[in-house]
């Protein structure tokens, strides 16, 4: 049975206001659920002998364990070598116990945050996530003093690269708080070399614009392509520049293709819900397609929340009989979130409490405190490498298109993140045939038509594996399940072309045996080059013969029709 989150309790502004206020200095982390697993960790090693043994053991052999450390290749935590490290400056005392003490810091954490008897497995997780944190904060590399590369740097250029860091920072703080993109961002542009694909909005409404493309080709295929991105982000990460758009690509192919350009809302639209999403989303869009390619079936195709979203759509649309799917491509889309991966650090029902007040009091969850989690996920790369750069080194380094992309997020509405966060995520269930759908429940195995599944190997947001789980539920046809190199955008944004690019690619077909997904990935061989030119070919088998391409459709909805990228995407 569906549960509504946003009820109103007595008093309940009371713990909205103050919950609202303390998130803005503990970055939207729940001060509760942070002691509780504190207090959790340290009472179970207070009374753990055992593993406070390890501790004065380890605090024991440290002089010999540094001298060894200084004797060999300096390693990062896990094992890989930590390329902060690589200047020959680091071979030099004092750099060199510095770097040493970091790196057997970073090894000690990881054994102590871990495998303390009785810790609950979330609470322990977390304590080493945010040890780690602490040891980032705490690298020689990030210091004017401890690292030899910065100081070599600053004596050649005799300060003019703390001037230089001095002024971008100044910059920068000034551009935020006046809620600019970073200066850097000028490069690219939305609608001169982003997402500048051939199109037009045939229709709007409150939550959506739908971009329908115009054909480059003299012919098209019969069954068109829907693609609904996810809404944590500005649609055009699949229409970046003309040398990577998945879009161009397809429309070049012969393939005629409707995007969803999702709105950025407001604190008006703290009542949307997933549902609205679905309804406004989804079927408006179908509903719109029905009109101008009339008698087809569709390539659903769906990105990240907007893969789960379409998920659970085909999943309603199997259940009432609805038949206008041909297809389903799920890009870096969970629907089973058991293993969610890292993200789940974030989660537990006294951070998601803590959050929906938060919420509750915006009305939306803004684009900040969304970045915030995300960075510290990779915060050498996201957070510190950066801060080096540009205010000790004093570099500007240029932004490109998926960077741009990427510094241009959205805002969630209260409702919609709150059931999303707490019956998907946290409760998992879709996965478990608990989710309703206009009030009765829907299920991944009564979706029948063939699935095109992407994952990425090195994906923060969606693991790989969990993205596999697809197939534990699914009843479908068959399923084509590929394995790319790259994160949760690289991956995806892989063109034909793109140097280093790689991928596995199987399928399975309805009545074969499950797969294992370790076992999927020693006997399914890579292949070089993009995914996309396979997956083309997917599609391309299940879309009917060529014909003339369809007329634009005529703009119906609110307020007047525009040509791509619209209106939505400039949304602030």
């Amino acid at each position: 049975m569906r549960r509504d989150t946003q009820t109103e309790r007595p008093f309940q502004a009371l713990d909205t206001l103050w919950h609202a206020l303390q998130g803005r200095g503990t970055m939207n982390f729940s001060p509760v659920a942070t002691a509780l697993a504190a207090g959790d960790w340290a009472m179970h090693l207070a009374n753990s002998p055992a593993k406070q043994t390890e501790l004065w053991m380890a605090l024991a052999t440290l002089p010999a364990a540094l001298q060894a450390e200084k004797a060999h290749a300096v390693e990062a935590e896990g094992g890989a070598a930590d390329r902060r490290f690589n200047g020959d400056g680091w071979a030099q005392e004092p750099f060199c116990t510095f770097r040493s003490l970091y790196s057997l810091a970073c090894r000690a954490w990881g054994t102590l945050a871990v495998g303390v008897p009785g810790v609950e497995p979330h609470h322990g997780e977390f304590m080493a996530f945010m040890g780690r944190q602490v040891l980032e904060l705490g690298s020689p590399y990030n210091y004017l003093a401890t690292n030899p590369e910065l100081l070599r740097l600053t004596r050649e250029e005799k300060g003019g690269n703390l001037m230089r860091g001095l002024y971008h920072y100044a910059e920068d703080m000034s551009r935020l708080l006046q809620g600019m993109p970073p200066a850097e961002a000028g490069a690219f542009e939305v609608g001169r070399n982003l997402a500048v694909t051939d199109g037009e909005v045939i229709y709007r409404n409150r939550l959506m614009e739908l971009i329908q493309y115009r054909p480059s080709t003299s012919e098209v295929f019969a069954d068109p392509v829907l693609i609904v991105p996810a809404w944590i982000m500005k649609y055009y990460i699949l229409d970046l520049s003309a040398e990577n758009s998945m879009v161009k690509y397809l429309v070049d192919q012969g393939h005629t293709v409707f995007m969803v350009s999702w709105k950025n809302p407001a604190t008006g639209d703290r009542d949307l819900d997933l549902e609205d999403y679905m309804d406004l989303g989804i079927m408006a869009a179908l509903d719109k397609l029905e009109e101008v390619v009339p008698d087809r079936k569709v390539h659903g195709v769906g990105y990240c929340l907007g893969g789960t979203l379409f998920a659970i759509a085909a999943a309603a649309m199997a259940r009432d009989g609805d038949e206008r799917l041909k297809s389903l491509t799920l890009m870096a889309a969970q629907t089973d979130f058991t293993e969610a991966g890292e993200l789940m650090l974030f989660i537990d029902p006294a951070q998601l409490s803590f959050l929906e007040d938060i919420m509750r009091f915006q009305g939306y969850l803004d684009t900040g405190q969304m970045a915030g989690a995300f960075q510290l996920l990779r915060a050498y790369d996201l957070i510190w490498s950066q801060a080096v750069a540009r205010y000790l080194k004093g570099e500007r380094r240029p932004l490109n298109a998926l960077m741009t992309w990427n510094a241009d997020a959205t805002r969630m509405p209260s409702r919609m993140h709150s059931r999303y966060l707490r019956e998907l995520f946290l409760d998992n269930d879709f996965s478990e045939g608990r989710f309703e759908v206009k009030g009765r429940p829907v299920v991944i195995s009564d979706i029948h038509v063939p699935i095109f599944l992407v994952a990425t190997q090195k994906d923060h947001v969606a693991p790989w594996t969990s993205v596999y789980k697809f197939h534990l539920a699914a009843d479908a046809r068959s399923i084509t399940f590929v394995l790319t190199a790259g994160g949760h955008n690289s991956g995806i944004v892989s063109e034909p072309g793109h140097a280093g690019r790689s991928y596995r690619i199987a399928t399975r077909r309805e009545g074969e045996i499950y797969v294992p997904p370790e076992r999927w990935l020693g006997s399914t061989p890579v292949k070089e080059g993009s995914w996309w030119v396979d997956w083309q070919k997917w599609l391309m088998a299940g879309s009917g013969q060529k014909g003339a391409p369809p007329a634009p459709g005529r703009f119906s909805g609110e307020g007047e029709g525009c040509v791509a990228p619209g209106s939505y995407v400039y949304g602030r």
